[in-house]
């Protein structure tokens, strides 16, 4: 098969990535083998290729938004067929046996696993799955459509989890791109107010286009204190600005997975009133599932950009210029 590998991390712009010849996977004891269709291009995948997050294996494939079929099954697993369509996301073992997995949280498992990071994921025609960690998929959503969903689409409702938002509350959303343009459509379904903090016009004519009551720069202020906020864009500098705009009692959840440093916080006008700063890491696969369901009721669409999958370091490229709203998705044409 052919399939992209981390060459040598470094900045997008001097091609870090290889597109060469591997072997098809074997499927071991409990995982399927998948025969890729279409994987979403997420800004985690970035900092696995420039270097943020270091590869944990050597000459590492990336990509863990996977929509694809069945198309080997190893030793021990039941439940599923060749020729169904599957999932393939982020989280892609726990030990199952930790404090943290036997008590819901299987995000904070010390010994979790990920797809595209510490095992090859779908930027190639085939990749492997524990079946424990795959997903069942939504009928009627074709493959790119749905790609984007199985990361950018799960955080994005984790960290809406994450921020404790009340019934009709005031949510604000730093940065617009995959994750949060997913998360808005489920935050207005439920009846939040949405305000939209980004850089790209481009994204904030699409937060408007979705029904967000406003749009400005990121360094703006919102025109209403907020109960909740996300920030989605990796930049720390925006973390007092995001806390500013919070009402007594509001959260910020960070989403991202790598952040620049944070600035000095100023108590009496970013963290006094019961002001919270949370952290996002992972998600369990129970959020993936209610995510999934909620998509299909609510009507979630991802906005997206088909690339071939021989075309995958472009559209990191212009993913980390903010060439695109939405998302990118890499369709396998080989």
């Amino acid at each position: 098969m052919r399939a992209w590998v981390v060459d040598r991390p470094g900045p997008i712009e001097r091609e870090p990535l290889r597109f060469v010849e591997r072997p098809i996977p074997v499927p071991g004891s409990g995982e399927l083998l998948v025969r890729v269709r279409a994987c979403g291009v997420c800004r985690t995948d970035l900092h696995v290729a420039e270097g943020d997050l270091p590869v944990r294996r050597a000459r590492v494939t990336p990509g863990h938004e996977v929509v694809g079929v069945v198309a080997g099954i190893g030793p021990g697993v039941s439940g599923w067929t060749v020729g169904d369509r599957v999932g393939v996301a982020w989280l892609r073992r726990t030990d199952g046996t930790c404090r943290y997995c036997l008590r819901g949280d299987e995000n904070l498992c010390p010994g979790s696993e990920y797809t595209g990071w510490d095992s090859d994921g779908g930027y190639a025609e085939y990749t492997s799955v524990p079946s424990a960690f795959a997903y069942r998929l939504p009928k009627d959503m074709d493959d790119v459509a749905l790609a984007p969903l199985l990361c950018a689409g799960i955080i994005g409702y984790r960290a809406l989890l994450r921020t404790s938002l009340p019934p009709g509350g005031r949510l604000g959303l730093y940065g617009f791109g995959g994750s949060a343009h997913l998360c808005a459509q489920v935050a207005l379904a439920q009846g939040a107010t949405v305000h939209v903090l980004t850089r790209g016009k481009d994204s904030r004519r699409l937060a408007l286009e979705l029904g967000c009551a406003s749009a400005r720069g990121s360094y703006e202020l919102p025109p209403e204190p907020l109960d909740g906020a996300i920030l989605f864009a990796p930049a720390g500098d925006l973390v007092p600005v995001a806390l500013r705009a919070l009402d007594r009692g509001g959260v910020l959840a960070v989403a991202g997975i790598h952040l620049s440093d944070v600035p000095v916080l100023h108590y009496e006008s970013e963290l006094f009133h019961e002001k919270e700063l949370r952290s996002v890491t992972s998600n369990t696969r129970e959020n993936g599932r209610e995510f999934l369901d909620l998509a299909a009721r609510y009507g979630v669409r991802a906005t997206t950009h088909p690339y071939s999958l021989s075309n995958a370091q472009q559209a990191l490229g212009d993913l980390k210029a903010g060439r695109f709203d939405g998302a990118a998705v890499l369709v396998n044409d080989l």
